[in-house]
């Protein structure tokens, strides 16, 4: 039986990689972002190896009534989703105060918002049939307060906390969401952000490994995984709970400031 996965931001990095993962299997796909020409060249790519079918929808998840209009779409097409790939976000360096307000917005509109909302949509119709999963793309920066980047560590923090959550209240069903907290990870990301200029992207994980680590976390039904970071990162963020947080955000920040 084919599996049918909606990927959000799947015209580039972690979204792209999911979309090949997925169709690698066989599956069908509902991939949406932005970039229609990106996605339509994602999708002949993909049928044309694989034999499956891709559905493409040019949506702006900043905008308020994106997630009923993805919904609806599916609906009308009779499209069946099993699996939820919440992977559409984005961040920025700067000081809170100094950064454009919009930006600010339209980050929380897509990291926050538009997660929940799809979350909200497809949810109901996963727990009817019992059948289902999710994943939720947060970072490993929602295990910290995130000093030139206030706003985004944390709509991540928000994004762990709300799929913990929500997974333990399905526990007597056979739907699972799980919570993928990558570290630095070569994507556009990085350079829309402007942290490909800092000290914590010097050595960045390839995506196609934390995509193939997510996706198999949530076929699995895992809580959460993270992935992306070397042995010794792992070992400083079991660590943070226990750092004096004054000193742990200075380093965050130093981190995080641009190097020229």
């Amino acid at each position: 039986m084919k599996k049918t996965a909606l990927i959000t931001g799947a015209s580039s990095g972690l979204g792209e990689e999911f979309a090949k993962i997925h169709a690698k299997k066989g599956d069908h796909l509902v991939i949406v972002a932005r970039s229609k020409d990106k996605l339509l060249k994602l999708k002949e790519k993909l049928e044309k190896k694989y034999s499956i079918h891709v559905t493409v929808i040019e949506k702006d998840l900043s905008t308020p009534d994106a997630a009923k209009e993805i919904y609806d779409h599916v609906k009308l097409n009779n499209i069946e989703v099993d699996y939820l790939i919440n992977n559409a976000g984005f961040g920025g360096i700067g000081k809170f105060h100094e950064k454009d307000w919009q930006q600010h917005l339209s980050m929380i509109q897509v990291n926050i918002v538009a997660l929940t909302d799809l979350t909200r949509k497809f949810l109901p119709d996963f727990v009817e049939k019992n059948s289902g999963k999710i994943l939720n793309v947060s970072s490993t920066a929602s295990l910290m307060a995130g000093p030139m980047q206030a706003v985004y560590f944390a709509t991540k923090a928000y994004v762990t906390s709300f799929s913990n959550a929500i997974a333990e209240e399905l526990h007597d069903t056979n739907v699972t969401v799980t919570a993928l907290m990558p570290g630095a990870t070569e994507t556009d990301f990085a350079k829309i952000s402007g942290m490909d200029k800092t000290a914590l992207f010097k050595d960045a994980a390839k995506a196609s490994d934390v995509a193939n680590d997510g996706y198999k976390a949530m076929i699995n039904g895992d809580l959460e995984i993270i992935s992306g970071v070397s042995f010794a990162q792992k070992m400083l963020l079991k660590a943070i709970p226990f750092s004096p947080k004054k000193i742990l955000l200075s380093q965050i920040r130093k981190m995080q400031e641009p190097k020229e």
